[in-house]
């Protein structure tokens, strides 16, 4: 927990919980239109809890940015029991539940819990052994609630003030509110100051996995698919350099050297050494989302080329990205795990796929991404759906608990972050979630960086290191770093 952050609903007297006034808030924000969410971020940098989820490329998947500080409360672990998101509904339950207007030019999360959960809570939910030390100084997820989000809607510019009322409220909710309101516009609507964000020294990469290595890990995984027991699995090796300063001016150059559908910043606060942490992505690849209707939605991606120098050559490889029957396969596998993830808290004849392997692109790189939807059964909710497809099958393999397993034995460190998920949920059901994919993560000592790919029998050794490679130069590139 935050130090001096409450952990129980507030004991406000009746007559300040009892109000004729709407327990929710939404209002346009013109004065903010034309700032960036990430400059907007920049005023709100000294509270505890930051948390930026931006859209840096608006698509058919995502179109808002949120900004939050302050949370009410923080979760740092999971409780013990056969419920391990007890607490968690818990205190979403201590904001106010009302439904939106349903109105596609609203923003669709008004407050709730925003945070992430990391690859090795999986283990929680799947009862599987973890193997492997963790060795980096970050909890295994952090979420916190938050009553007020600033939101942007990247296809139209308009931005909105939302906020929800936690324990009745309102009185409280409206200070806040005008706090927040105050403190912004007083920092970014006066006169600009000249600002700082940091210089990044030259940082260098080293593999936890070198090439050799990487081929031998891959060598056994092909051969667990010779014996029968998987189809596919995501490899994945760990880069990492010292680092021990700001991670705030890495997710300003990430964002604007590498814009991306699910870029995030999230404050994780000092950590043992009294050094700043964070998280900082840019992932391109959304996990799962629910609408206030338990529709779902989930967009895997496998298959991957990087863009060409020029059209013809991006067209070439884009072609060839087409005709793999590898990638292809691959794609189809995960949809496949999926669906079954989808079909154990979804109604009986709802899972569908409306899009298999379609082509889509980054600055760096393209992709093969499907689409797999569904209805939520009756009595079930996001938490469900996320103890019954985390982590997502897309980066670990076919069959998914055995690939886990084999993962866990190749793998030299604990994931740790890396392949979780950052999410928001609302008290209303609704929820939108990211892969942490091409994710720095800052522990006050080392900043690190995942890269992986699927493997299956007709895997070229040398094009799979190749392609981690390639995932890699994109995020080190846009913070000008290298691997060495």
């Amino acid at each position: 927990m935050m130090p001096g952050m409450p952990t129980q609903p507030l004991a406000l007297p009746a007559a300040v919980r009892r109000s004729d006034r709407p327990a929710v808030r939404l209002e346009r924000w013109p004065a903010m239109d034309t700032i960036a969410p990430m400059d907007a971020a920049e005023a709100l940098r000294d509270l505890p809890g930051l948390a930026l989820l931006e859209t840096a490329r608006p698509d058919r998947r995502q179109r808002w940015s949120f900004l939050v500080a302050e949370p009410l409360t923080v979760l740092d672990d999971l409780p013990p029991g056969p419920e391990p998101f007890a607490d968690a509904r818990r205190l979403l339950h201590r904001l106010d539940g009302t439904a939106r207007s349903g109105d596609v030019d609203e923003p669709p999360f008004l407050g709730g819990l925003v945070g992430f959960l990391g690859y090795d809570v999986g283990a929680r939910f799947e009862r599987l052994a973890r193997r492997r030390d963790d060795d980096l100084d970050v909890p295994p997820l952090r979420v916190g609630l938050y009553d007020r989000v600033v939101a942007w809607d990247r296809r139209t510019g308009r931005a909105w003030l939302a906020g929800r009322a936690v324990d009745g409220d309102v009185a409280g909710l409206d200070r806040r509110l005008e706090a927040l309101r105050d403190r912004m516009e007083m920092a970014l609507l006066g006169p600009v100051p000249a600002r700082s964000h940091g210089a990044i020294p030259d940082l260098v990469f080293r593999s936890g996995l070198d090439h050799a290595a990487y081929l031998e890990a891959l060598e056994a995984v092909r051969s667990a698919i010779a014996r029968g027991e998987i189809y596919q699995a995501n490899l994945t090796r760990r880069l990492e350099a010292p680092f021990d300063g700001d991670p705030w001016p890495l997710y300003r150059r990430s964002r604007t050297g590498d814009p991306t559908t699910f870029a995030a910043y999230l404050d994780l606060g000092p950590g043992r050494a009294g050094r700043p942490r964070a998280l900082v992505s840019a992932s391109p690849e959304p996990f799962l989302a629910v609408g206030p209707d338990g529709a779902v939605t989930t967009d895997p991606i496998k298959g991957t080329r990087p863009r060409g120098a020029d059209p013809a050559g991006d067209r070439a490889l884009a072609r060839e990205l087409l005709a793999s029957a590898k990638d292809r396969a691959e794609n189809v596998m995960i949809v496949d795990v999926l669906r079954n993830d989808l079909g154990r808290v979804c109604r009986p004849g709802t899972v569908r796929v409306p899009r298999l392997c379609r082509l889509e692109r980054t600055a760096t790189v393209q992709h093969l991404v499907s689409t797999v939807t569904g209805t939520l059964a009756a009595g079930r909710d996001a938490f469900d759906l996320v103890a019954a497809a985390f982590p997502g099958g897309s980066i670990t393999g076919a069959p998914k608990l055995r690939a886990i397993e084999l993962l866990e034995a190749l793998e030299p460190v604990r994931r740790g972050l890396y392949t979780g998920s950052l999410l928001w949920l609302g008290p209303d059901g609704a929820m939108g979630s990211s892969l942490l994919i091409r994710t720095f993560v800052a522990d006050g000592r080392r900043l690190t960086l995942h890269v992986g790919g699927g493997i299956t029998w007709r895997s070229d050794p040398s094009a799979e290191w190749d392609e981690t490679v390639a995932k890699a130069r994109g995020p080190l590139t846009a913070i000008g770093a290298r691997e060495g």
